[in-house]
């Protein structure tokens, strides 16, 4: 079903490895696929999905967890075990095998249990559109990056071989997303001009001017109403996010509103002690703090874009908070892929050193 230069054992991983191996190998498929966990026989005892290395950063897990871990954690769950079909199946059969089960993939197996393939629904509708549009953040003035934008705004600025904005332009594409929205207010007529309605680049475009500055969100307001999930990303990210597994995520949390996020370590370079009054309990050698920061990419469902007001400068910051006083649920979807954000030149240099020695344009 998959790529014939596809070889699933691209994919395997042992119990004993660590949660890190398993997200390079999901990661490097290039197709979120899961990993499979296999015995010394080569047979599936387990597959680790990229939801489920996310779900494992936000309980705090650590990366070098032994995959072996996650089969405890999903005991409880509506499939403990992992849902694999036999490799003699049908197209047909196979699409009804996983609607039932509500799975967007499934391994193929052999008689003896080992794994053959693993196929995605996209696999069996190739043409398929993620059922999403998008908004790039693209107004702004990019004054941490003068002289490079005095004539050309922020997500024009080639990286590699092509502009930053051309680039997350195809990662939509890629992913299923054909509705793209694009906030403009300086040096608009560059990026009309490079991209016209969208066709040359496999999309539809469409322009949303703003002629006065309205924030992260307040641009959110002038777009029609529409009953599809909205995937809203800053134009200075340079990223290989993986959208569908955003979106994936996204609905099995029910959530209004996801914020991509970024796993931050900031190192106290002091010895930190920890007082009651005068006293002295304890004393941390330069320790390590882990936050999770804001990754520019966001996912909102028609009921949090009802919360922005119209025409008024507004964050999502502000969004968020209006979210959660309202009780509605805001989740978190960590970042395990290639993410930067482009906010001055040494970022900028960064991001060319990294496309000139990835597999960006491979």
């Amino acid at each position: 079903m998959t790529a014939k230069t596809f070889d699933i054992r691209s994919l395997f991983v042992r119990p004993g490895d660590r949660l890190k191996l398993a997200a390079e190998k999901i990661n490097q498929s290039r197709r979120g696929l899961a990993a499979l966990v296999v015995d010394e026989n080569g047979v599936l005892i387990d597959i680790v999905t990229d939801g489920d290395i996310r779900r494992a950063i936000l309980d705090g897990l650590d990366m070098d967890t032994p995959v072996a871990a996650l089969k405890t954690r999903k005991a409880p769950s509506a499939y403990p075990y992992p849902v694999v079909a036999p490799a003699t199946l049908n197209a047909a059969e196979l699409l009804a095998f996983m609607r039932e089960r509500s799975v967007p993939q499934v391994p193929l197996v052999d008689g003896d249990g080992r794994p053959v393939d693993v196929v995605r629904l996209v696999d069996l509708f190739p043409h398929d559109e993620l059922g999403m549009q998008a908004v790039v953040m693209a107004g702004g003035l990019g004054q941490r990056l003068r002289p490079l934008t005095t004539d050309m705004p922020k997500p024009m600025l080639p990286v590699g071989n092509r502009p930053l904005l051309e680039r997350t332009v195809e990662m939509l594409r890629a992913a299923g997303v054909r509705r793209v929205n694009v906030t403009t207010h300086y040096k608009a007529e560059k990026i009309r001009e490079h991209f016209g309605d969208g066709r040359a680049f496999g999309v539809d475009i469409e322009y949303i001017n703003e002629d006065t500055p309205l924030g992260t969100a307040g641009a959110l307001s002038l777009l029609p109403a529409s009953p599809d999930p909205l995937l809203v990303i800053n134009g200075d990210v340079l990223t290989q996010v993986d959208f569908r597994a955003m979106l994936q995520f996204h609905r099995e949390q029910s959530a209004a509103l996801s914020v991509a996020v970024r796993k931050y370590d900031l190192q106290v370079p002091y010895g930190v002690l920890e007082c009651e009054g005068a006293v002295v309990r304890g004393l941390r050698e330069k320790p390590v703090y882990t936050y999770f920061v804001n990754a520019g990419i966001y996912l909102l469902e028609p009921e949090a874009r009802a919360l922005i007001p119209s025409g008024h400068r507004f964050d999502m910051t502000d969004l968020i908070n209006r979210l959660i006083e309202s009780g509605k649920r805001v989740v978190s979807f960590p970042v395990v892929e290639y993410w930067l954000d482009i906010g001055q030149l040494g970022d900028y240099e960064r991001a060319q050193r990294d496309v000139q020695s990835s597999q960006f344009d491979q």
